[in-house]
């Protein structure tokens, strides 16, 4: 698209947004068209040249260089002062490993979770409290947005070409959020996963859904996790005998969790050791009498998740989904106004824990 050299009316911005629409350049909703000013001032932003190549998708045969991520950003609405933030999340989902195996064409139709750590979440203005998950902030709404824009346009995963997603779901859109450190009781992901405290950082987890744990007034530090280690056991997501869950704690409960002696550790070991569904359940529902239900073609590290054979296992006895403490990706966020919670279900599990990338100007 060239700018013009003279004004530009009303008519001409809204002849450059339907001309994005027309170009196929969208997510279904207008974007902000990417004149060549607009995305300079992007580039500005990092000391990284326009023609890097961030990476390349090998089974597609695109790559997207620092100049696309740019163009794309400025069309899902960012600031300028957002780019360094995009391309750590690029960074960070790459880095988890599933878009090289196939996850954005995935029929289950996921998408990446960006959780933003650090001081640029105050800086930069991005939410970590009350309706962290939806509406309202643009950071989060359009840094979100500029990854998938970059999916679709860069690497050509596109809906109804090489986007296979039977249903699909709304975080394909935009799903970014960042962690309530202040109202948390424990350190924060990003020092989970290594970085120093105090380093901005971007991680991502590939997710196919959100669940609501709503359990208020009760008081009990095990009854709360009791709650959310049956949303995590759930069956429908199960394509493998074991998977990987991130829980986004609400302050309220992982404060109270913290009071009654509960480390950030304590919670992952729990529900691990106390998600899933009896064997009996899993046969009622079609899943477990074979390995070939779960088997699906992919690395050998999905081999020991895919194995389930449950034939001799007595019906009542529980049948975990988690293989280890460290499938279970904690990040406290939102508003300390109620006991709510939510599960992220993921696609399964990658050859790494998650993925995170450190925001660099």
């Amino acid at each position: 698209m060239t700018e013009q050299q003279t004004a530009l009316t009303p008519e001409d911005l809204v002849a450059a947004i339907e001309q994005c629409h027309e170009n196929g350049w969208t997510d279904g909703l207008p974007v902000v068209p990417p004149i060549p000013s607009l995305v300079n001032r992007f580039l500005e932003h990092t000391d990284r040249s326009p023609t890097d190549v961030i990476w390349t998708m090998k089974q597609v045969k695109r790559g997207c260089t620092v100049q696309a991520a740019a163009i794309n950003a400025a069309m899902a609405g960012c600031k300028p002062e957002h780019f360094p933030v995009v391309l750590a999340a690029l960074e960070a989902t790459v880095d988890e490993g599933w878009p090289g195996l196939g996850g954005w064409q995935s029929t289950t139709g996921g998408g990446p979770l960006l959780i933003v750590n650090g001081p640029v979440r105050t800086e930069l203005g991005f939410n970590a409290k009350g309706n962290v998950f939806g509406p309202g902030f643009r950071a989060n709404a359009t840094v979100g947005r500029a990854l998938r824009l970059i999916i679709m346009n860069a690497y050509g995963i596109r809906p109804h070409e090489l986007d296979q997603a039977t249903q699909g779901f709304p975080g394909k859109f935009s799903m970014c959020i960042a962690e309530n450190e202040e109202e948390s009781p424990w350190e924060s992901l990003s020092v989970t996963l290594g970085h120093e405290a105090g380093v901005s950082t971007v991680s991502a987890l590939h997710t196919r859904s959100t669940e609501h744990v709503d359990n208020r007034n009760v008081g009990d530090a095990r009854s709360v996790l009791n709650d959310i280690a049956d949303t995590c056991g759930r069956i429908g997501p199960m394509t493998r005998r074991f998977r990987r869950v991130g829980v986004v704690i609400g302050p309220e409960h992982a404060q109270l969790l913290a009071r009654q002696g509960f480390s950030k550790q304590d919670v992952r070991e729990y529900l691990a050791e106390h998600s899933g569904r009896t064997a009996g359940a899993l046969r009622a529902a079609g899943r477990g009498e074979s390995t070939a239900v779960f088997q699906s073609p992919g690395p050998a590290a999905f081999d020991e998740a895919a194995a389930s054979d449950l034939t001799h296992v007595p019906d009542d006895e529980l049948v975990t989904v988690l293989r280890t403490p460290e499938d279970v990706v904690v990040v406290v966020a939102g508003a300390a106004n109620a006991g709510v919670s939510t599960v992220v279900q993921t696609l399964g599990f990658p050859t790494k824990t998650i993925g995170t990338a450190v925001v660099r100007s």
